[in-house]
């Protein structure tokens, strides 16, 4: 039986799966399977996956549509260790991240991890900007919960683990299409398990590759954000009303500064987004990955803001069903 079960969802992306897959084919740590679930995908990556039979202990499967955590839900049902580890097809991971695990799990007991992310050398500047709105303290980054006190760090599925004992007790991902990580990260620690950070095992998250695309993923995550309290009421926090707030008093002072000709309203945003500017030019030493940096901390803000307002009108306001947006284009 080996060590660790790596279950990896998969929709429409045979380059991102390859590129993955390579990078697990790199472990210095051996003692491993992979199981690739294809979920639905009209373009699939079957011939991708077994050219890696010879690297690794790999697994192919292909289902009907049904979300990532359903996706998830089925690996766990046919992997044969009793340790399971989710990655998203968009990650690479470092050679060493599976022996920095088991070490970690020799030194330590635990029910569930997750780890950070960051962005490699290869990425493109979009990419590399895209990282660091989601990982910048100045926006809603960091690793959203990254705290030293582990029993209540919330992991989050592109970089997850848990063993088979939490699989079988909650019952594995919910049905939930955007913030079912989330949810299952309060379900696990609802249910009394021990869940960690290992900031040792970090990977490479390419997230979306141009902003259309991510401004679509986190107007869908401020969506997400209402359905969990909907289900979670205890999960809201006041730092999520960070995002809408924001978008509205940006949208004040722009009309204010064009109906008044005052600039003052706009100041303190502009002040905010050149603080953004320099923090990232510090941090990645590129003026091009700085400037975008700006834009895509701008579109994080306003889309979560926008999918928050959008999720609290109609859920909480109206009391609508559970709901996301983007159904037929979220990957266009």
């Amino acid at each position: 039986m080996p060590e660790f079960s790596i279950i990896i969802p998969l929709y429409n992306r045979p380059k991102e799966i390859d590129e993955l897959l390579l990078s697990l084919s790199r472990q210095t740590f051996k003692d491993f399977e992979v199981l690739v679930v294809e979920d639905g995908s009209t373009v699939k990556s079957e011939q991708i996956c077994q050219a890696y039979k010879f690297h690794l202990d790999i697994k192919y499967f292909y289902k009907e549509n049904e979300g990532p955590g359903q996706t998830r839900n089925y690996g766990c049902q046919h992997a044969k260790s009793d340790f399971f580890i989710f990655f998203d097809s968009d990650c690479l991971i470092p050679e060493n991240y599976l022996e920095q695990l088991n070490q970690k799990k020799k030194e330590e007991k635990f029910d569930a991890f997750g780890g950070p992310d960051a962005a490699d050398d290869s990425f493109t500047p979009i990419q590399k900007a895209i990282n660091y709105s989601m990982t910048s303290l100045f926006t809603t980054g960091g690793i959203r919960g990254k705290k030293t006190s582990v029993e209540k760090f919330h992991p989050r599925s592109f970089n997850m683990g848990i063993s088979r004992a939490v699989f079988e007790k909650t019952g594995g991902f919910s049905p939930m299409r955007f913030g079912e990580d989330i949810d299952f990260s309060i379900r696990i620690i609802d249910e009394g398990f021990t869940s960690i950070l290992i900031t040792e095992c970090f990977v490479y998250h390419k997230r979306r590759t141009d902003f259309k695309k991510f401004y679509k993923q986190v107007f869908n995550s401020g969506v997400a954000r209402i359905n969990l309290y909907k289900r979670h009421p205890q999960s809201l926090k006041l730092l999520h009303f960070f995002p809408a707030t924001f978008s509205i008093l940006l949208i004040i002072a722009i009309i204010y500064t064009v109906v008044f000709l005052s600039w003052i309203p706009i100041f303190p945003f502009v002040l905010y987004f050149l603080v953004i500017l320099f923090d990232s030019l510090l941090q990645n030493t590129n003026v091009n990955v700085a400037i975008k940096s700006v834009f895509a901390s701008f579109i994080q803000l306003v889309g979560y803001g926008f999918g928050f307002i959008k999720g609290y009108w109609r859920r909480v306001v109206l009391g609508k069903e559970e709901f996301h947006d983007f159904e037929k284009s979220f990957y266009k």
